[in-house]
């Protein structure tokens, strides 16, 4: 075994003369010496430089952005997640414009919604209650024509009642849906009410008796009602699939007004949002009722 391996080394010790000759004169043109370890030691070399040289050209050239996996600069990610978030901003405003075209649609040709129709779908989630769907009269109509609710504030929809103001303690509230609570009232964020969550097709009810200022859709936050109540009290119920009401109704506490829905660019998933508002003023809602 030992001359074995000592017959491998010599042979690669072993010098080799490499000549270059004219094929036509034999005229020599070169005489080269070299051994078969020197012939490997030069080739490991040349690898060696290849591959360094292919690491440096990947790391300091635009190259390394065409070899797969490899992750591209941070601004380039950056630019890309604003893209995608831009491409999903418009998505979902693509599709409420296009439920809101779809609801003029229906309501031009005459094929609205029944209340009979939703009776079905709330028989698990509601009360037997005496629903009415009215259509839209003259007063709504005028209404409608002053209020652009897409740029207008909710202190902008509420009227003050001419009856003495009380605290709101002092006012039996009825929940308007039961769920937990998974945005909280923040007005330092402007977030002027409390988003409770419910299961689809939930009835949403009016907290009190009162009537109906604002009811129609928005682009922000979908399909909203808006209730005058006694003691200058006014509550909002935004992002509805569909509502049970309309202007100049007056209801009562209890009474299906709306289903919960998820209408509206400013929503994530169906739910509540729910404010109220005092004397002008909002109110966290969850300092008098409880939700869950």
């Amino acid at each position: 075994m030992e001359n074995q391996e000592q017959t491998f080394w010599e042979r690669l010790r072993y010098t080799y003369r490499l000549i270059i000759m004219n094929n036509e004169t034999f005229e020599e043109v070169g005489s080269y010496r070299l051994s078969l370890l020197s012939l490997y030691s030069f080739l490991s070399v040349i690898v060696v430089l290849v591959a360094v040289g292919m690491c440096l050209l990947i790391f300091f050239t635009p190259i390394r952005e065409y070899i797969p996996g490899y992750a591209g600069s941070s601004e380039q990610q950056e630019l890309v997640e604003e893209l995608e978030d831009k491409i999903e901003e418009l998505e979902e405003q693509t599709k409420t414009r296009e439920d809101y075209i779809n609801n003029i649609k229906r309501v031009l040709a005459g094929n609205v919604e029944h209340v009979e129709d939703v009776e079905e779908q709330l028989e698990e989630n509601t009360e037997n209650q005496d629903y009415t769907r009215v259509l839209p009269g003259e007063e709504e109509l005028e209404v409608r024509k002053e209020i652009r609710a897409e740029v207008m504030r909710p202190t902008d929809w509420i009227k003050t009642n001419e009856s003495p103001s009380t605290s709101v303690e002092e006012s039996a509230l009825t929940l308007p849906v039961s769920g937990e609570v998974i945005g909280a009232f923040d007005g330092k964020k402007q977030h002027f009410g409390v988003d409770i969550a419910a299961p689809t097709n939930t009835a949403i009810k009016a907290i009190l008796d009162g009537r109906v200022i604002f009811a129609e859709f928005t682009m922000e936050t979908g399909n909203v009602v808006a209730i005058q109540h006694d003691n200058n009290l006014v509550s909002f119920y935004k992002h509805n699939s569909s509502l049970l009401t309309s202007v100049g109704t007056q209801v009562k506490a209890g009474e299906a007004i709306a289903v919960i829905g998820n209408t509206g660019t400013k929503t994530t998933g169906p739910h509540l949002h729910f404010e109220l508002w005092h004397e002008g003023k909002p109110i966290d809602a969850t300092e008098y009722m409880t939700f869950y």
